[in-house]
């Protein structure tokens, strides 16, 4: 997805960090709890002008009462340069029964 100046745009990273946290929260809390997503800081770093991988990284999630967890999203380019970072915060809780 380009902008105007042909660019991936930068809304369409942050589309891309967000699939990538949700994904890893989703395989990665305990299964009695759930996730969703609160709150997302971006840092837009360099222009992105190839295709995009973007790798989360969350700290160990234990059952327990409702909690903010963030989720680091680095988004790298084909070079391995580091185009944009996000935090993004997830509010995770016990599933309801």
């Amino acid at each position: 997805v380009q902008n105007h100046i042909g660019t991936v745009h930068a809304i369409a990273m942050c589309n891309l960090a967000e699939l990538a946290a949700g994904t890893l929260m989703e395989v990665s809390i305990p299964a009695s709890m759930r996730w969703l997503p609160k709150g997302m800081q971006v840092e837009y770093l360099r222009k992105a002008e190839t295709d995009l991988e973007a790798i989360a990284t969350v700290p160990a999630v234990e059952e327990g009462a409702g909690r903010d967890v963030p989720v680091v999203v680095e988004v790298r380019d084909r070079s391995g340069e580091l185009a944009c970072r996000a935090t993004i915060t997830m509010w995770v809780t016990a599933r309801r029964k």
